[in-house]
């Protein structure tokens, strides 16, 4: 007994003898010294997480906090990021994060590039990020500097999460989509390095889709292919899956092809019970202060329903789209970050707009419908296109609208005009080129095969084409050198990837006689100019203009 006391004694005399070091004034000092240097520390990106792979990651600024109920509520507000997939385009690096990025740390992510030495590192800001889908968000970072890796990782407040995968552009399954047919459930997926034949059908037979879940793999085989899509029966047992799966597609005698294509379950189709006449899908890269004349004037003409797939713009389309649904209309926009893809885009639009639309034009920005015949004869222009594809809805075997198209020149403008394209450019080519199409999605053939400006009918549906004086598409492709410089500079077509390079110099896509200088020529503004044609500018005026003060509706838009 007096052994255990003597203990406890010692105990209490050590215990008052530590006390008053830890209430020493040097102590303290000490205390909060130590403190301020550690918030100096976290508030600032001199600490690097070490990684054994060398590969630059995704960092947040980090965050100085007081207290454990800061830091729970910042973990709340800011969950960890994961890399689950990088794309290598080649201009810059796609990550592809499994969550989305809360808003409040979209602006401040930088792209951080780790050397040949673990503790070299160098910080870039990220170009862009973005909501890929439902589930997933994008991020695009510059290409790795030179001795620089160009794996990326998400590092977040000492959180690393170490994905080690990078796929080429060239070589990669990069989208899928469910089609709800009649004949059953369908994927088409969108995949970078079979071998293309371009605008002719594939073997199917060469081809199987490979399905993905936690727990199993499943094969089935391609009922079509073409170009850069392959088309495969979803498994049943996948059709009600809550949980997403992985795509991808294997050869007769190859490997399956690394993919970033998920499926989130066939529940995500949309399924209206009266479908829109006429709706409208787009692609487009940085047409955000022409999007609103183009969509006022055309939704007056009658269409109802918009498809924009975003080809990475960043000059505030999404604020533009946000400003004209709060105005009733009606528009979507879709994430679409795959370069030189638009024929693969439209076949996405084509399956995505099935079931919501009977009709489906696919056509640009700077293309505007205008029927010669309503304005000469005084007849009323207003909801002209939606009547015009109505009268062939109940034609079983007209599964497309073809419409030519006349190309406007700068029409001796040296400045964008304020009250839009339709008024300011009134100078074209004498002949038309090409042709724009409206089309039904459900008579497409399976492969959905396309070529932008129109598709391939399933057997014995065929076309209309429709004369000058009915109808005619006013392409306003050559404007004043400011805006054609920035259009053809980054192009979202297939057939030219940079107008700057000396290739295909004799396509359409190319302005004829330009080159590949982006360079002026002294006489831009009179180019293209054969006949002056002011019919859709006098249509303009007198049906949208305000009568007091003459402006359009879209006029006060493009002059801020």
């Amino acid at each position: 007994m007096e052994y255990e006391n003597g203990k406890k004694r010692k105990v209490r005399n050590r215990q008052q003898q530590l006390k008053p070091q830890f209430l020493s004034p040097r102590y303290l000092t000490i205390s909060l010294c130590s403190f301020f240097v550690l918030l100096f520390f976290l508030s600032s990106n001199r600490i690097s997480v070490r990684s054994d792979s060398l590969r630059p990651s995704l960092r947040l600024p980090a965050l100085s906090v007081s207290s454990s109920m800061d830091r729970s509520l910042h973990a709340r507000l800011f969950p960890p990021l994961r890399v689950e997939d990088r794309v290598q385009f080649p201009d810059h690096l796609l990550l592809i994060l499994s969550t989305k990025i809360e808003k409040g740390v979209k602006k401040d992510l930088v792209c951080v590039y780790h050397g040949g030495r673990k503790e070299e590192t160098l910080a870039l800001p990220s170009i862009s990020s973005d909501e890929l889908d439902e589930f997933r968000s994008i991020v695009r970072c510059p290409n790795a500097p030179l001795n620089y890796s160009s794996s990326v990782n998400i590092q977040s407040r000492g959180d690393t999460r170490e994905s080690e995968k990078v796929h080429d552009w060239s070589k990669v399954v990069y989208d899928a989509v469910v089609d709800a047919d009649g004949d059953g459930d369908t994927v088409v997926v969108f995949v970078k390095g079979l071998t293309r034949r371009p605008h002719k059908e594939s073997d199917p037979s060469n081809y199987k889709c490979q399905f993905e879940t936690r727990v199993e793999v499943l094969l089935t085989q391609a009922l079509a292919a073409a170009q850069e899509v392959v088309r495969c029966v979803l498994p049943e047992s996948l059709k009600l899956n809550p949980e997403p799966f992985r795509v991808s597609v294997r050869g007769r005698s190859t490997p399956a092809l690394p993919s970033v294509a998920r499926i989130y379950g066939s529940d995500s189709i949309v399924k209206v019970k009266k479908k829109h006449e006429l709706c409208v899908c787009t692609m487009l890269w940085n047409q955000a202060p022409f999007l609103r004349e183009w969509i006022m004037y055309h939704s007056w003409l009658g269409v109802e329903r918009w498809f924009i797939y975003d080809n990475n713009s960043d000059d505030g389309l999404q604020e533009e789209i946000k400003l004209l649904n709060s105005e009733s209309y009606n528009v979507s926009r879709h994430v679409w970050p795959w370069i030189k893809t638009q024929e693969a885009g439209f076949s996405h639009c084509a399956v995505r707009a099935k079931s919501e639309c009977n009709w489906v034009g696919f056509f640009d920005v700077d293309e505007f419908y205008y029927f010669p015949t309503h304005r000469s004869q005084g007849l009323p222009s207003e909801n002209a296109l939606s009547s015009l594809v109505s009268n062939y809805t109940s034609w079983g075997l007209v599964g497309e609208i073809r419409t030519e198209c006349h190309s406007y020149g700068p029409s001796g403008l040296t400045s964008v005009p304020s009250q839009g394209v339709t008024v300011g450019y009134t100078c074209r080519q004498a002949n038309p080129e090409r042709h724009k199409s409206i089309i039904r999605p459900e008579l497409l053939t399976s492969s959905l095969l396309n070529e932008v400006h129109h598709f391939q009918m399933r057997e014995g549906v065929g076309h209309v084409s429709l004369v000058e004086s009915v109808a005619v598409v006013n392409h306003y492709k050559y404007q004043v050198w400011e805006t054609f410089k920035a259009k053809f500079e980054r192009r979202v077509a297939t057939y030219v990837v940079d107008w700057r390079e000396n290739q295909n110099q004799g396509s359409k896509d190319r302005a004829p006689g330009l080159g590949t200088e982006a360079v002026e020529p002294v006489d831009w503004k009179r180019r293209f100019c054969e006949v002056w044609d002011t019919g859709l500018k006098d249509l303009v005026l007198s049906s949208f203009a305000d009568q007091v003060t003459g402006y359009l509706p879209w006029q006060r838009q493009l002059q801020e």
